[in-house]
């Protein structure tokens, strides 16, 4: 490396809770809109740090997707094609 050249610093902006800004506190399992936004194409739950959850909004978010699962509301896998 050069020992004049400066190294750039990336701004990073901070993703903010969804549930917080909107002061809805209440993250139902039976309303499968809102938790199908938390849920990958293959079944699994995106992580805090790619959401940009809280850490009390994901850990309710987990409980209520596990909870629907459980009901049988959510899949806990994606459809696989099998021939």
């Amino acid at each position: 490396m050069h020992p004049r050249r400066k190294k750039r610093r990336t701004f990073h902006r901070r993703k903010v809770c969804r549930f917080c800004a909107e002061h809805t506190t209440d993250i139902d399992y039976k309303d499968i809109r809102v938790l199908r936004n938390f849920v990958t194409e293959r079944g699994k739950m995106i992580p805090r740090r790619i959401s940009g959850n809280c850490a009390r909004h994901q850990r309710r978010l987990t409980q209520a997707i596990k909870r629907a699962r459980y009901m049988a509301l959510m899949p806990y896998t994606a459809m696989t094609a099998s021939s």
